[in-house]
């Protein structure tokens, strides 16, 4: 997670350490803000030319805002294919406007393949 006054250099910096594609911008109530992605930072950079101009910049402006989000009780077969159906990688979870976790489309895939044969969950399961 990141706070509304996040520098770009620190989404590279979390996304690194972290190794995650994405990362939910929220405030003090932990509302989502904006989902900034790996693609957000490389439009950036490649519009701006360099990184390094760029490192000590907010990085809310070149987030996504009012990004996809799905409550805890989506089925993940749902969850999966609405992500397929708008190219997201990268779904918050929100519940009482608060981001209470994320999944990546992989996380998805892999637990319909573990719940095959039995009752698929929902994305909190």
């Amino acid at each position: 997670m990141l706070a509304p006054d996040s520098t770009v250099r620190d989404a590279v910096d979390r996304m690194d350490v972290y190794q995650f594609p994405a990362l939910v911008i929220v405030n003090d109530l932990r509302e989502l803000q904006a989902v900034v992605t790996e693609g957000d930072l490389a439009r950036a950079v490649s519009q701006r030319g360099s990184v390094a101009e760029i490192g000590a910049e907010p990085v809310l402006p070149i987030a996504t805002r009012d990004p996809f989000t799905m409550p805890p009780d989506t089925e993940v077969s749902d969850a999966l294919h609405a992500m397929l159906s708008r190219g997201l990688t990268f779904l918050p979870v929100v519940e009482f406007d608060q981001v209470i976790g994320v999944c990546l489309r992989v996380d998805l895939m892999q637990a319909i393949l573990v719940d095959l044969g039995s009752s698929q969950g929902t994305i909190s399961s």
